[in-house]
């Protein structure tokens, strides 16, 4: 093993519970590509958690890219641009992956890709300029989650004195976190220095999973180059556990400390950022080009040649699965995201979002589990890193028993998918879990 591998530093804490997954990492190797332009997109104005954005543009309008062409007053938010240069052909409503129906601005494209005129690096010397640069970005969490950043940023002065970098890609078959520490290492170390500087964080880890080599030795060399002798940008190699890369299991792994039951990471002095999100800042701050694209893994037993990719915002997922050659097998599910906490679609007439970091496609044999009877075996409550019963919980659910779900603590679930990849009876457990967490919303908006 070189030095600076063995310079790493390894887990604090123990994960619990989790299970091990078959990785699958394929496109390991697969530099990221870039797509040819597409026809059109279709831009929806829901692609976060908070608010939806309002179009800023009308039907006939010639828009370039990096243009804003959404955006909203309200907080929790981020505005939207265009991601191809164009006329907007229509501005109507589009359905997501997960369901929900969204305004959308559909731009026909010239296939010349020409950057809005008005584009420059934002001048950034302090918090509130660094803030208000990245809400102007449109950047939201690129792990999943969908979060508008600069809200995880506006935390109080003197709140966080450990930065998390979330490079574990603990999901089966997603990739593009891993290309991005090995083909942008620098733009990960130059986001790391700027949200280190301007938002006065003392210590700096970047968690990985063992199982990536070359990535934490690259990330390793360069901390060590940047950060000579002062020890405030470290590696972490975590296990290879499933959900390793889970918000509070990565801050326990990290550091030691345990983010209580309906407490944020700042309550116990993280902020954790997913490594593409810190790349994306230190790039948005040299070039002042908002998130208008973003990479994403396309694999699975039934796509022809899986791959990594740069995709424009609100490019169709079909168009997508065709650049990757189709499928060399009948699709049984198709998925957003991982195949532990993705959404299965029913269509691939959507548009790519700013949070999807994959598509994924498999053929019968890989997606089909027959469901029997549970036998309480209890091995979904082995597999909970939260401690939770879920099939307890599940019970509870079919009742509709808000207090009773609420007193097992099943708000305090993150859908993980831990419980169902576990279970010998292919028990849909996530979604009960999804349905007990809606159980208690509904129920404390009726009670005010």
């Amino acid at each position: 093993m070189s030095s600076a591998i063995s310079d790493v530093r390894k887990a604090v804490g123990k994960v619990r519970g989790g299970v091990h997954v078959l990785h699958h990492k394929n496109t390991a190797e697969c530099e990221i590509v870039r797509v040819p332009t597409p026809d059109q997109v279709v831009i929806p104005m829901q692609m976060h958690i908070g608010a939806p954005c309002a179009p800023v543009v009308n039907v006939g309008d010639s828009v370039s890219v990096g243009q804003l062409i959404g955006d909203t007053t309200a907080f929790v938010s981020a505005p939207i641009h265009a991601s191809v240069s164009g006329t907007v052909k229509a501005v109507g409503e589009t359905q997501l992956a997960n369901g929900v129906v969204t305004r959308a601005v559909t731009i026909e494209s010239d296939g010349q890709m020409r950057l809005y005129e008005g584009l420059r690096p934002p001048q950034v010397t302090n918090k509130a300029e660094l803030l208000a640069a990245v809400r102007a970005s449109g950047l939201v969490g690129l792990g999943g989650a969908g979060f508008p950043t600069h809200v995880k940023l506006s935390f109080k002065d003197g709140a966080i004195d450990t930065l998390v970098v979330n490079a574990a890609e603990c999901e089966p078959y997603i990739t593009v976190d891993y290309r991005e520490c090995v083909e942008n290492s620098w733009d990960v170390l130059s986001g790391i220095k700027i949200l280190k500087e301007l938002l006065d964080i003392k210590h700096v880890v970047i968690a990985i999973e063992k199982n990536k080599p070359q990535a934490i030795r690259i990330l390793n060399d360069i901390a060590r180059q940047e950060d000579p002798g002062k020890d405030e940008i470290t590696v972490m190699q975590l296990n290879s556990v499933y959900p390793q890369g889970a918000e509070k299991v990565m801050i326990y792994s990290a550091t030691g400390r345990k983010v209580p039951p309906g407490k944020l990471p700042s309550d116990v002095g993280c902020l954790v950022m997913n490594v593409a999100s810190v790349a994306f800042i230190a790039r948005y701050l040299k070039t002042g080009k908002p998130l208008v694209s973003r990479s994403l893994t396309v694999d699975g037993s039934a796509i022809c040649t899986p791959q990594n990719l740069r995709v424009p915002i609100g490019m169709n997922v079909g168009e997508i699965i065709d650049f990757c050659g189709g499928f060399k097998a009948t699709p049984h599910k198709i998925i957003t995201g991982g195949p532990m906490m993705g959404l299965a679609v029913i269509s691939t007439d959507i548009p790519v979002i700013k949070q999807n970091n994959a598509i994924l496609a498999f053929s019968a044999k890989d997606s089909l589990k027959k469901e029997t009877d549970c036998i309480s075996c209890g091995r979904c409550a082995a597999a909970c890193p939260m401690s939770l019963r879920p099939s307890l919980i599940s019970r509870i659910a079919k009742l509709g028993d808000a207090e009773k779900l609420k007193s097992v603590g099943a708000d305090v679930c993150m859908e993980c998918g831990s419980c169902a990849f576990s279970c010998p009876a292919g028990k849909p457990l996530v979604q009960h879990m999804r349905l007990a967490k809606s159980i208690i919303r509904e129920a404390a908006k009726k009670n005010g």
